[in-house]
């Protein structure tokens, strides 16, 4: 099941600034949205939540494809690194290796 704030980005079609835009909190009984700013578009009701759970799960799947990916590309610096001792072709088969490994959902 997808997180409350996933839900919500995938209702709102981008990602969603949950400090100014959105609060939510969790009385222990779940997380709800405690605050709406957002004036373009009406606040969810539960069930237009529920319709964005499998597009939320993609996201939330996507999220953990991308920092996985982050952590074995490695900083910017070691990145450039690998690229003046071994070339750009290298670097790009590296990278591809690493997208195969943990692919995103389209």
């Amino acid at each position: 099941m997808a997180s409350l704030d996933k839900k919500i980005e995938a209702y709102m079609g981008r990602t969603v600034d949950f400090l100014t835009e959105v609060t939510l909190q969790d009385d222990g009984k779940g997380a709800y949205i405690a605050e709406w700013n957002i004036k373009d578009k009406a606040k969810p009701t539960d069930d237009e939540l529920k319709a964005k759970e499998s597009d939320a799960d993609k996201l939330e799947k996507n999220a953990t494809a991308i920092d996985k990916r982050k952590i074995e590309y490695g900083s910017v610096e070691s990145q450039i690194e690998y690229i003046t001792e071994n070339g750009i072709d290298k670097w790009k088969e590296k990278v591809d290796a690493i997208k195969k490994k943990y692919p995103k959902e389209s």
